[in-house]
């Protein structure tokens, strides 16, 4: 090769190196929010699937942070940066993952308060769980998908940059403080959801109770158990649809303003 050649392809071979430094930087956050982001980090969709959306959401996320990303330095400046980013994408992606989990606990309190909790279905993960956790959850998913979750997805991980710059150290304070909220709303979010199947099982229990006191000679288990499963099946197929668009209309909220948009 010519010195001629090497002189005029010099600029481009910088170049190429810089984009590629920059689309790894982006990569480390972005591959670790995947593996833990609602849909597109479940363990049934394959390896190469998931990398693939990985390389294609640093392709969105890389132009609008491209000015703003650290070089790499010493040896030791990059591990931390590798570490670093790693770490703070997969507690971005772990905050979503809390909807999901809200989901599952809705579906489980459900089930247990109908004395469905015995009908078992497989979660997304492979995992058994009652059926109506899993509907929930396929139906979550699914309506997630329908409202432009990879939009939202994209989005958030912009967003995640300038809460946390590229580079930043992870405060484990205000990690600590955020990650307990977020437990707590989810916690809270999934006892709404679920709230109409405890107050109904808990009216049977109280009418079976008074039943039991008024009449002892009759043997109220056949009767109340099957009426109990009966209706926790019809109030599943009433309920089901307000209990997604609450969980839906939450989690959108979420993914446009992220802990209330503190830094």
């Amino acid at each position: 090769m010519s010195p001629e050649l090497l002189d005029t392809l010099g600029p481009l071979l910088g170049w190429t190196r810089a984009g590629l430094w920059q689309a790894f930087v982006v990569f480390l956050r972005v591959g670790a929010m995947l593996a833990a982001v609602p849909l597109f980090g479940e363990a049934t969709i394959p390896m190469r699937v998931r990398l693939g959306l990985g390389l294609a959401f640093t392709l969105v996320v890389l132009p609008t942070q491209a000015a703003t990303l650290p070089s790499a330095g010493s040896p030791a400046r990059l591990l931390l940066l590798v570490l670093g980013e790693a770490a703070i994408g997969l507690a971005f992606g772990l905050m979503l993952r809390l909807f999901v989990l809200a989901l599952q606990t809705a579906g489980a309190m459900a089930a247990q308060s109908t004395s469905l909790s015995q009908l078992f279905g497989s979660g997304p993960g492979g995992e058994p769980s009652p059926a109506m956790t899993h509907l929930l959850v396929i139906g979550g998913l699914a309506l997630a998908a329908i409202l432009g979750l990879h939009v939202q997805v994209a989005a958030y991980m912009v967003q995640s940059y300038e809460l946390v710059p590229a580079g930043a150290a992870l405060d484990p304070g205000m990690l600590l403080e955020a990650g307990l909220g977020e437990v707590g709303r989810s916690f809270a979010l999934a006892f709404s959801l679920a709230a109409p199947f405890v107050t109904a099982a808990l009216l049977y229990n109280v009418a079976m109770g008074v039943i039991n006191r008024a009449m002892p000679q009759l043997s109220i288990t056949f009767i109340g158990a099957p009426a109990l499963t009966a209706g926790g099946l019809l109030l599943f197929l009433v309920a089901a649809p307000v209990m997604l668009a609450v969980w839906a209309e939450a989690f959108g909220a979420f993914m446009g303003d992220p802990f209330g948009g503190s830094p």
